[in-house]
């Protein structure tokens, strides 16, 4: 065998090692997640569970977010996403209309979107809930009357009032108020900015002055009822203005021991990063989706083919009982 031959044979067979690999690479999907605000606790946690995912399923997962609560940072996101020919596309929308436009695009691309808080949001494939959303609202008003006595005014704090599920979330809650709790009384229709402890602690101030007699908030937004309980510590109010909300145990700890935050309700948020891209490795695979089925890693599904959303029903409380089991759990 002459040089030639053997430098062929060489090749031949670096190229038979490197096939399989090849392919694998090949084959990997790209999916990033397009969040309402980068690095916040919250997110910290779905980036883990999109992580873990990611690793487990032979998936490309990143995230990404506005560095503030604004649509139209996500849109100028998705669309460097399109332009990166992405195959999947995650996204908790701020504004489910300033969205639909640039999600009709990455359609038109090829790109399958998975929102999650968007049951209503057009242009995508599947909305994944991990909360019963009318249960979620009214849950969040059973607890915040219990600690007013079911009697007082309270305000309802929201992302933004074009968030999709925090204002499905107070219409439940306002809906309940009003149905069962007649001696309470709602101070104005909502107030935005509860994505961001600074907006939210700064609005607590304000509300309190403007309404002296105020009793109770309920914060939607993971950061809503952190803001609200500096606020209320500021103006030494513990105990007189009761704060119910949305946020992880380990910002909401100190806040639940010393009594300024009554309670707060979340699902956990790896559960969320992980949901997103087991719902993609479904589609890549052709899955039927169908009611009942199995999604990997969270058990079995309330899924509606006609509006395109997989539900899985997974609240939890967050209280002086609950709350030092949560953080074992990471959360």
């Amino acid at each position: 065998m002459n040089r030639r031959d053997s430098l062929k044979l060489a090749v031949a067979a670096i190229a038979m090692l490197l096939t399989p690999w090849a392919a694998q690479a090949q084959q990997q999907k790209t999916m990033v997640m397009v969040v309402k605000i980068i690095g916040i606790p919250w997110y910290n946690l779905v980036e883990q569970g999109l992580k873990k995912a990611g690793s487990e399923y032979n998936m490309n997962v990143s995230m990404v977010g506005p560095s503030n609560i604004d649509p139209a940072q996500q849109v100028r996101l998705v669309e460097d996403l399109i332009a990166r020919k992405v195959d999947y596309i995650g996204l908790v929308p701020l504004d489910e209309k300033v969205m639909q436009p640039v999600l009709e695009r990455a359609k038109a691309a090829g790109i399958h979107v998975i929102t999650e808080e968007g049951p209503d949001q057009p242009g995508k494939d599947w909305d994944v809930g991990l909360v019963n959303n009318t249960s979620f609202g009214e849950e969040t008003m059973i607890s915040l009357a219990k600690a007013m006595g079911e009697k007082g005014d309270y305000a309802v704090y929201v992302g933004t009032l074009t968030t999709p599920l925090h204002n499905q979330w107070a219409d439940a809650a306002i809906a309940y108020q009003k149905a069962h709790y007649p001696d309470m009384h709602l101070v104005a229709d909502r107030y935005p900015g509860a994505d961001e402890i600074d907006t939210a602690q700064k609005t607590t101030l304000d509300v309190m002055k403007a309404y002296p007699n105020l009793k109770g908030i309920v914060a939607y937004g993971s950061n809503g009822a952190i803001g609200a309980a500096n606020a209320v510590r500021q103006a030494h109010r513990q105990g007189k203005v009761q704060i119910v909300g949305t946020s992880v145990p380990s910002q909401a700890k100190p806040f639940i021991a010393d009594g300024t935050i009554h309670e707060t309700f979340l699902w956990n948020p790896f559960d969320t990063g992980y949901a997103i891209v087991a719902v993609a490795k479904l589609m890549s695979d052709g899955a039927k989706f169908e009611d009942g089925m199995e999604v990997p890693g969270l058990g079995k599904a309330h899924v509606d083919v006609n509006a395109k959303t997989i539900a899985i029903n997974k609240i939890m409380r967050v209280n002086k009982d609950t709350i030092d089991e949560l953080l074992k759990m990471g959360i």
